[in-house]
């Protein structure tokens, strides 16, 4: 019989992708391979159907982790080599290659190959992608700064605000998963925690602060997506403008100022053009950010302002 963890245990790509359920006996706890904090919601399973192709692989994750489940239950260890590889390893990794190159670049080999480790040994700490996927957004959770409560909840919503929204920027395909699953785990749970406690001593009913918060995350997102989508634009400007000359560029956006200038039909269009007034322009992103957020703070704290007697 190969040694636990061998590929030749397995029919199949095991360091194909992966994807699917896993096993009840993984995802117990997060924040390290032991002594992990119990975390008492199922795992995340596929809404949608799968594919044949999915489903074969989604199988073939069960099998692979109820063979190494078996190994562990008779104390078996990975082998040798990797034997010092760690689960926050594994997800430090994976969130390096999302970062880089989006979740659908994710696959067991390639996580073994940053880590120069055998691809069947991360099953030893995680057994499919959706668990993969929960720890990574568990793990980008931990980095968002809640504020102790300082007595200024707007103040202390500012810094969540901007923190969110700077972690969001380096993760920006975490946006494809926000809301769409269950508490990630501990850290998601410890944040939400102390954001309702921002508000106390205001003598609010229970549903206020969530709505608040819900409001504030919906402004983050919306703000981060926004970006996002500005700076594809700029990527497929540079593009464009890749095979012109200084001259030839200048040229088209002196027409596209003279078309607005000549048609007497966008007065307040051209107004803008006229001033060199970019609604994209990257310098800006930070100033439009904390002009909504000023914005929406303000109405916030006059919606829930006391009535005069």
């Amino acid at each position: 019989m190969d040694a636990p963890g061998d590929p030749g245990d397995f029919d199949g790509d095991p360091g194909g992708d992966f994807g699917g359920d896993f096993g009840a006996d993984f995802g117990a706890g997060f924040g390290g391979d032991s002594g992990a904090e119990p975390w008492p919601f199922y795992p995340h399973t596929h809404a949608h159907a799968l594919s044949g192709r999915e489903a074969r692989r989604a199988e073939h994750e069960r099998r692979v982790a109820g063979h190494v489940q078996r190994h562990r239950q008779r104390g078996a260890q990975p082998r040798g080599r990797d034997q010092g590889l760690s689960r926050a390893e594994i997800i430090s990794a994976a969130i390096a290659i999302a970062d880089a190159e989006g979740p659908e670049a994710l696959s067991m080999r390639r996580i073994a190959r940053e880590l120069r480790a055998g691809a069947m040994s991360l099953y030893w700490h995680v057994a499919s992608k959706e668990e993969l996927l929960d720890l990574m957004l568990e793990a980008i959770e931990g980095e968002i700064v809640v504020p102790e409560p300082s007595g200024d909840w707007q103040a202390d919503l500012r810094v969540f605000a901007r923190s969110a929204r700077a972690s969001l920027l380096r993760h920006r395909w975490a946006m494809e998963f926000i809301g769409g699953r269950p508490p990630s785990g501990p850290n998601d749970a410890r944040n939400l925690e102390g954001m309702l406690a921002l508000f106390d001593g205001l003598d609010l009913d229970a549903r206020l602060p969530i709505d608040i918060l819900m409001t504030v995350g919906t402004y983050v997102n919306g703000a981060v997506l926004r970006e996002t989508q500005e700076m594809r634009g700029d990527r497929d400007r540079e593009k464009m403008e890749a095979g012109l000359t200084p001259e030839e560029i200048e040229a088209e956006r002196e027409r596209y100022a003279a078309f607005f200038a000549g048609s007497g039909r966008y007065p307040r269009i051209q107004r803008l053009v006229s001033q060199n007034i970019d609604p994209d322009a990257a310098d800006t992103r930070d100033e439009r950010f904390e002009f909504g957020l000023d914005c929406l703070l303000t109405g916030i704290a006059a919606r829930i302002r006391p009535e005069p007697a």
